[in-house]
C-alpha cells in the first residue's frame, strides 16, 4: 500500500480540526423526560399482612428525591413518633421508612406519599403513590370519599386535612381538641377532592381541617373546620360535601394598654357586642367621671377615653359580654394626651353610592352641622344630611352627586368637639366624581333561591366584599356605577336575618351559613351594562 506524503498528512490534519470546530456547540437532547419514576418492589411488600419489621425500604427504578415531605406525606392513623422517612435531600433509589411507634394490633396503615416522589432530574412527580401493611391477617379495603369546599372562599385553602374518628364508647365531641383521628388524608395542594383509603367497617365522625400547626388536633383561634352532620357508617356508598369554616371564637379581652394620657387600648378576641358590652371603673371614681369607648376600624382594639385625668396610678375595670365576665388591671405612667386630629375618607375621588367621612382619632362629644358646607364646581351650596357613628368614631356625609363635578367641604372652628373639649381649626377637603361612563353596572337576577333573605355581593379573589346588596325577596338586583375589574359573585343565605354572614360552631353542631358562588368570573367593564342570570340551585 501506498503511503500518504507529508503534504498530505498536514492536510488531513486540517481538515479533521475545522471537522472538529464545525461540531461545537450544544447537542440536541432529545425530547424531555417527562416520565415519573416507577414502583419496582419493597421490603416488606406492598399490602403485607401481620407486619413485625421497624424499617420499610421501597425501591423505584431511577433516581428519586423527595419534594416537601412533611405536608405531602400523610401516614393513617397517624403513628407518634412520625417515622423517620428518607432520602429528604440526596437521591437515591429507594426510600427508608423507621417506625418508632408502637403499632396497634390488627391495623390497616396507609402511607400516601401525595406527590412527593420525583425523578432527580427533572422532577417528575409519581401521583399518589400509597404503601400499605397491616399488623393483622387482613388488609382493610373500605373506602369513604368526598369533596371539600370552603364557606367564604370560591377555592378552599389547600392541604386540608380529612379525619374519621371512631366512634365508639369513648367518643365525644371534644375528640377533635385533644385526640388522634383513626384515618387521615388531605386534599394536597390543588385538589378539592378526598378519598380516605383501608378503612374497617364501623361508625365515624367525619371531620375536614385547615390543620395549621399539623398537628392533627381542632385549634379554633387558627384553625378551619368542616363536619358531617350526622355520624357516617361504613362501608357507604355516599360522597360526602364538608365546607369549611374559620370558627369565631368566644369573647375575652386581654390586658388594657395605656396609648396616651386619658386614652387606654383593649385589646380583644372575639366579636364584641356594643350594646352589651360593659367596661366599669371599679377604682374609686373622681368626682364628674365619665369615659366613652370605640372600635378601631383596623385592630380588634377598642379604645376607651375617660375624664378627669385625676386618678390613680393603678385602675382596676370589671368588663363584661353576656355570657364573659373578667377583672383587668393596669398602671398607669406620665405620657403626653392625643391632640385632635381629623382626617377624611375618601381623599378624592368619590363614587356616586359613597359617603364622604370625616374621621378623628379624639371621639366627639359635640358637632354643629350649621359650621359645615358643601359647595359645588359652580359654588352653589349642595343639600346633605350627616349621622355620627360613636362606636365607629365617623362623621357620615350622605348627598347627592353629578358627574365630572368637584365638591368643597369646609368645617369652620367649632364645627367639632372632642371627648376633652378641645374644637377643630378650619377644615377644607374637595372630593370628585367621575364621569357615569368611567364605572359599568350589573344586574343580577336571582333564581332559584331556596329561602329570603339573602345578601349577594361582588368581591375581589381574595373574598374581600367591595360592594353588596340585601334582598328580602327580590330577585332582580341592580349593581350600579361599579368599578371595571374583574369580580366573583356569591350569595348569603342571611338565616338569622341580621344582615352578615355568620360562621358556624362544631360543638352547637351548627353549620356556617350557606354560601353559593357564580361559576364565573364577572368581567365589568367602563360604559357597558352586563346582565346576568345567577341560578343558586
Amino acid at each position: 500500500m501506498k503511503r500518504p506524503g507529508f503534504s498530505a498528512l498536514i492536510m488531513i490534519l486540517v481538515v479533521s480540526v475545522f471537522a472538529a470546530c464545525a461540531k461545537r456547540g450544544t447537542p440536541d437532547g432529545g425530547p424531555k423526560d417527562e416520565v415519573p419514576p416507577k414502583y419496582v418492589r419493597a421490603k416488606p411488600e406492598n399490602f403485607t399482612t401481620n407486619f413485625d419489621a421497624r424499617e420499610i425500604r421501597i425501591y423505584f427504578d431511577e433516581y428519586i428525591k423527595m419534594n416537601d415531605p412533611q405536608r405531602q406525606i400523610i401516614i393513617s392513623p397517624p403513628m407518634d413518633p412520625r417515622p423517620e422517612i428518607t432520602p429528604l435531600g440526596t437521591a437515591s433509589k429507594s426510600i427508608r421508612i423507621n417506625i418508632s411507634d408502637t403499632l396497634q394490633p390488627n391495623t390497616t396503615y396507609t402511607i400516601n406519599f401525595g406527590r412527593s416522589i420525583t425523578d432527580n432530574n427533572e422532577g417528575n412527580p409519581l401521583d399518589y403513590f400509597t404503601y400499605a401493611f397491616s399488623t393483622g391477617p387482613y388488609i382493610d379495603s373500605l373506602t369513604v370519599s368526598g369533596n371539600v369546599s370552603d364557606a367564604l372562599l370560591k377555592v378552599p385553602d389547600p392541604f386540608i386535612s380529612v379525619m374519621l374518628y371512631e366512634v365508639d364508647s369513648t367518643y365525644n365531641d371534644s375528640a377533635v381538641y385533644n385526640r388522634i383521628p383513626r384515618y387521615i388524608t388531605n386534599t394536597l395542594d390543588s385538589a378539592t377532592t378526598f378519598q380516605l383509603k383501608n378503612l374497617k367497617e364501623g361508625t365515624y365522625q367525619l371531620v375536614g381541617m385547615r390543620d395549621v400547626n399539623n398537628n392533627y388536633t381542632f385549634e379554633p383561634g387558627t384553625d378551619k373546620i368542616a363536619f358531617a352532620d350526622e355520624y357516617i357508617t361504613i362501608p357507604t356508598e355516599s360522597v360526602f360535601d364538608l365546607i369549611l369554616f374559620k370558627e369565631l371564637v368566644d369573647f375575652k379581652f386581654t390586658k388594657p394598654q395605656q396609648k396616651s394620657e386619658q386614652h387606654l387600648l383593649f385589646g380583644y378576641v372575639g366579636k364584641p357586642q356594643p350594646d352589651s358590652l360593659n367596661i366599669e371603673l371599679l377604682t374609686p371614681k373622681p368626682e364628674g367621671f365619665t369615659s366613652t369607648i370605640t372600635k378601631d376600624a383596623d385592630k380588634d382594639t377598642l379604645h376607651y377615653w375617660y375624664k378627669p385625668a385625676k386618678v390613680t396610678d393603678t385602675l382596676r375595670f370589671a368588663v363584661q359580654m353576656p355570657g364573659y365576665r373578667d377583672t383587668l388591671i393596669t398602671r398607669l405612667k406620665e405620657m403626653d394626651r392625643d391632640s385632635l386630629q381629623i382626617s377624611f375618607e375618601p381623599k378624592s375621588s368619590i363614587n356616586f353610592e359613597q359617603d364622604l367621612k370625616i374621621i378623628p382619632n379624639i371621639p366627639f362629644s359635640k358637632t354643629n352641622d350649621s359650621l359645615i358646607s358643601i359647595t359645588d364646581k359652580d359654588t352653589l351650596p349642595v343639600p346633605f344630611k350627616t349621622r355620627y357613628d360613636d362606636w365607629k368614631n365617623e362623621y357620615i356625609i350622605t348627598f347627592d352627586k353629578k358627574e365630572s363635578y368637584i365638591y368643597r367641604l369646609t368645617a369652620l372652628p367649632g364645627a367639632f368637639t372632642d371627648f376633652f373639649g378641645k374644637q377643630n381649626d378650619t377644615l377644607k377637603a374637595q372630593v370628585r366624581t367621575q364621569a357615569l361612563s368611567d364605572y359599568g353596572n350589573v344586574v343580577i337576577n336571582l333564581q332559584n333561591v331556596e329561602q329570603f333573605p339573602v345578601i349577594v355581593q361582588l368581591t375581589t379573589e381574595k373574598g374581600d366584599v367591595q360592594v353588596e346588596k340585601y334582598s328580602t325577596g327580590e330577585t332582580s338586583l341592580n349593581f350600579r356605577n361599579v368599578k371595571p375589574g374583574k369580580y366573583f359573585l356569591r350569595l348569603i343565605y342571611d338565616s338569622n336575618a341580621n344582615g352578615i354572614w355568620d360562621s358556624g360552631r362544631f360543638l352547637e353542631r351548627r353549620q356556617a351559613e350557606k354560601v353559593v358562588y357564580f361559576e364565573d368570573v364577572l368581567d365589568v367593564r367602563a360604559n357597558w351594562d352586563v346582565t346576568q342570570a345567577f341560578n343558586v340551585e
